[in-house]
C-alpha cells in the first residue's frame, strides 16, 4: 500500500507544541476564534485537515473553574469546529473533495479520574465527527476520528509520573505497551487517503485493545 498525497494540501493543527501551534511557524492561539479564522483563511486551499491540537489539565469536577472549562473547550473542541468550517467551505467553493481526521482519545469513551473536562471535550469531539460526517458526506468530504490510548508525548507524560503508574496503565492494554506517535500518524494518513474512500463517521481506536478492557483505570 502506497499512500500518495501529491497535489493535495494538508493542514495539521498542533503540529508544533500545545495550543499555540496551528501550523509550523504560525504563532497564534488556536483557542482564539477570530485570530484562528484569519490565519486559516490566509493559508488558502486546504484539502486534508487533521484537528490535532489539544490541551490537558487535571482538575476534578469540584475543583474546575469557568476559565478552566472554557479554555479546554476553546482549544479541544471549538477550534476544530472553527477550522473545519473554513476548510469545508473552501472545498465546496472549489467543487473539490477532501477529508478531515479529528484526533480524539479513548478518554471520549472511558471516564478518567481527575480529567472530567478533558474527557468531556473528547466525547464532544467524537459526536462532532459523526455530525460532520453526516453533513459533509454529500459534499464529498469524509470525516473520521482517531482515538488513541496512552501516548508518551510531552502532554501524555504529565499523566504517568511514576513507573508504577506506567505499569498500571500498560497492564490494561492487551498489547502491553504505550502507543507510538507514528502509529497514530499512520492511522490518520490512512483515513485521509483514498484507501479509506468509504470510511466516513468512524471512531477508530488506536489503543492496542485498551478500550475492550472496561475496568477502572488510574489514567487514560
Amino acid at each position: 500500500m502506497y499512500i500518495n498525497f501529491t497535489g493535495r494540501i494538508a493542514l495539521v493543527t498542533g503540529a508544533g507544541k500545545g495550543k499555540k501551534a496551528i501550523v509550523t511557524g504560525a504563532g497564534k492561539d488556536i483557542g482564539n476564534w477570530d485570530n484562528t479564522r484569519k490565519v486559516i483563511e490566509e493559508i488558502g486551499q486546504v484539502d486534508l485537515l487533521v484537528n490535532n491540537a489539544a490541551i490537558l489539565g487535571c482538575k476534578t469536577v469540584l475543583e474546575v473553574t469557568e476559565e478552566f472549562i472554557d479554555e479546554h473547550f476553546d482549544v479541544n473542541f471549538k477550534a476544530a469546529v472553527n477550522i473545519s468550517q473554513i476548510v469545508a467551505k473552501g472545498i465546496v467553493a472549489r467543487k473539490g473533495s477532501g477529508a478531515i481526521v479529528n484526533i480524539s482519545s479513548i478518554s471520549g469513551f472511558l471516564a478518567t479520574p481527575g480529567y472530567p473536562i478533558y474527557c468531556t471535550t473528547k466525547a464532544a469531539m467524537d459526536m462532532l465527527t459523526k455530525s460532520m460526517a453526516l453533513e459533509f458526506g454529500p459534499l464529498k468530504i469524509r470525516v473520521n476520528s482517531c482515538n488513541p490510548s496512552g501516548l508518551l508525548t510531552p502532554m501524555g507524560e504529565k499523566l504517568w509520573t511514576s513507573p508504577e503508574l506506567k505499569d498500571a496503565f500498560t497492564g490494561r492494554i492487551p498489547m502491553g505497551r504505550f502507543i507510538e506517535p507514528e502509529e497514530v500518524a499512520n492511522t490518520a494518513a490512512f483515513l485521509l487517503s483514498d484507501y479509506a474512500s468509504m470510511i466516513n463517521g468512524a471512531l477508530v481506536p488506536v489503543d492496542g485493545g485498551h478500550i475492550i478492557h472496561m475496568s477502572s483505570n488510574p489514567v487514560q
